[in-house]
């Protein structure tokens, strides 16, 4: 059962990335606005995700079926959710709207997620006392749903920045922009250079004192540009770090993640630096020509029904579910973990949107600068409150 979970997870992968190429040629469509509303090639790039969306509920069953419970609790699970519950936000928001651009873009991003998910350890482990309740699986999918509808405001509010900032010549706009772009590729760059050292089963082991004051290995599956602080390389012939982690670094294997952090930062910027070479000019500018021809005043309605839908269903599983269970786990509905903090954050955030939207007349370009910061603060959430900052949810 495993097995076919895993293999229906690549299937999906594989259709999504058809789909988006699908979606691509339906925007070199000429006749009138068929470019960017909804024509046979969009058609088949809208089934297309369905049936990829298909391949993935049908991982999510197997190896729930094969687990034993909802799988949605260690990284791996929760990401390759997360991609897919965008999947669906985005398979709703097309419905209603029906518009080709949102697929061109909404699609690469729910792979760079689920691809991302991919670099995380991928076996299937027995629950932990902590996760052991029915409300892991009302909790974490709900709130997940509603990050994963979230995220389709990002991806309109990004098709009308790049749509509607003139390129013609630098400025800080320009420049925020070509700053988002890079972040996309530096995940992009991470999964790439993850899956080469991967391949090559690139290890190299440190012996240094951890987190606990005790003296203990440490094994990096990445080139060691930044190594732990006074430890010492064990094995041969491997590249040396450039560099300590700072001592006063925090967290379980806090010197691996930073290495992992500045080969993402690395890689981003090798790939971004390529573009650039390639094309002449900022990737901004590359993208605007595609999107002449779209209805800027329709995807700033999609980026804020996004958050109409998102947000209300993201506020009833992020917190009010997540408060019951706290309640049940632990004899109080709210301690300030920073997990709490975050999602308490981001509910704070898309409701100052809302107000700022519907009372104080926000549209356009502040809109999708809001919708593409929102998306940030997710992203922040789900990687450095997961992996570097220590809570009752480090455990995920």
């Amino acid at each position: 059962m495993a097995e076919l979970s895993s293999s229906l997870l690549y299937a999906a992968f594989i259709i999504y990335f058809i789909a988006t190429a699908v979606f691509a040629v339906a925007l070199t469509v000429k006749k009138s606005d068929e470019a960017t509303t909804m024509n046979k090639w969009g058609r088949w790039g809208y089934i297309l995700s369905i049936i990829g969306f298909i391949s993935q509920l049908g991982y999510f069953i197997t190896r729930w079926i094969a687990s034993g419970h909802a799988p949605v609790s260690n990284l791996f699970e929760f990401t390759t959710f997360f991609g897919m519950m965008m999947v669906l936000g985005f398979i709703v928001i097309y419905a209603i709207y029906r518009l080709n651009v949102l697929g061109v873009f909404a699609m690469p991003v729910a792979l760079l997620v689920i691809a991302y998910a991919s670099m995380f350890p991928r076996e299937i482990e027995p629950l932990i006392p902590a996760l052991q309740s029915n409300w892991l699986k009302i909790h974490v999918t709900t709130a997940a749903l509603g990050e994963g509808i979230l995220a389709i405001s990002f991806v309109a509010g990004l098709i009308y920045l790049i749509a509607t900032i003139n390129q013609s010549k630098g400025s800080k706009k320009t420049g925020w922009l070509e700053f988002v772009l890079y972040t996309l590729l530096s995940t992009l760059g991470f999964i790439l250079v993850s899956l080469y050292f991967g391949l090559t089963d690139y290890q190299a082991t440190f012996n240094w004192i951890n987190e606990n004051e005790t003296e203990a290995e440490l094994v990096y599956e990445l080139p060691a540009i930044a190594g732990p602080h006074e430890g010492e390389l064990l094995t041969e012939d491997k590249f040396g770090p450039l560099f300590e982690a700072p001592s006063w670094m925090e967290g379980i294997d806090a010197p691996k993640k930073l290495n992992t952090f500045i080969w993402s930062l690395l890689s981003g910027g090798m790939l971004y630096g390529l573009l650039r070479l390639l094309l002449r000019k900022r990737l901004g500018a590359a993208l605007q020509p595609l999107l002449k021809n779209i209805n800027t005043e329709l995807v700033d309605e999609i980026s804020y029904r996004s958050v109409a839908i998102g947000f209300p269903v993201f506020t009833l599983g992020a917190l009010v579910f997540a408060m019951i269970w706290a309640q049940e786990a632990w004899t109080r509905f709210w301690g300030w973990d920073p997990k709490e903090v975050w999602a308490l954050i981001t509910f704070l955030f898309y409701a100052a949107y809302l107000h700022l939207r519907l009372t104080r007349d926000w549209h356009g370009e502040r809109s999708a600068w809001l919708c593409v910061l929102g998306f940030v603060i997710i992203m922040f959430n789900l990687i450095a409150v997961n992996l570097v900052i220590a809570g009752l949810h480090s455990y995920a």
